[in-house]
C-alpha cells in the first residue's frame, strides 16, 4: 500500500504534537511538583451511618473559634439540615456521599468541592459576616437535585 507524501507529513505532524503534549504535561507535573493527593480519606459508602464520626453528622468544636462540620450528602438532602457558629469562626467541612455524586457549594465564601462515594473530601472557611448562608448541592445528583440544600447560620 502506498502512502502520499502529503498524508506521512500529516501523521508526523500529528504524532508530534502528541509527543510535545505529553512532554508538556509531564514537565509541568514534574516542575511544579503536582501529585495525587496524600491525605484522602476513604470510607465504605454502604456503612456510612455506622462509621464514626458520620454516624451522628453535625457541628463540633476542636478548640476556641475552630470547629468541624461533618455532613453527609444523600438524594435529595444534607444532613445535618443546619448548623450554627459563632462569627469569625473556622470550620472545617467534611463531606461523604452514600449514594452518588454531589457537589458541595456555599456561594460567595469559597466553599466548594465535589462528594464521591467512597471518599471523604474537606474545606475549609472562616465565616467572619454574619448571616444565614445556603449550602447547595451544584452537581446534578437526580430529578430532586434543585431541592437539595441546606443552611449554615453564623451568629
Amino acid at each position: 500500500m502506498h502512502v502520499h507524501q502529503q498524508e506521512r507529513l500529516w501523521l508526523a505532524a500529528g504524532l508530534a504534537m502528541l509527543v510535545l503534549f505529553a512532554a508538556v504535561i509531564t514537565t509541568s507535573a514534574v516542575v511544579d511538583g503536582f501529585v495525587p493527593p496524600s491525605r484522602i480519606q476513604s470510607i465504605d459508602p454502604t456503612k456510612v451511618a455506622q462509621t464514626p464520626p458520620f454516624d451522628h453528622p453535625g457541628l463540633r468544636k476542636i478548640a476556641d473559634g475552630a470547629y468541624e462540620a461533618y455532613y453527609v450528602a444523600r438524594v435529595f438532602s444534607f444532613s445535618p439540615a443546619e448548623i450554627r457558629v459563632p462569627a469569625g469562626s473556622r470550620v472545617t467541612f467534611y463531606v461523604t456521599s452514600t449514594d452518588v455524586e454531589h457537589g458541595f457549594s456555599i456561594p460567595e465564601t469559597g466553599v466548594n468541592t465535589m462528594v464521591t462515594p467512597g471518599w471523604v473530601s474537606s474545606v475549609s472557611h472562616t465565616f467572619k459576616q454574619r448571616g444565614t448562608f445556603l449550602l447547595v448541592c451544584n452537581e446534578y445528583c437526580g430529578a430532586g437535585h434543585h431541592l437539595m440544600a441546606a443552611k449554615v447560620t453564623v451568629e
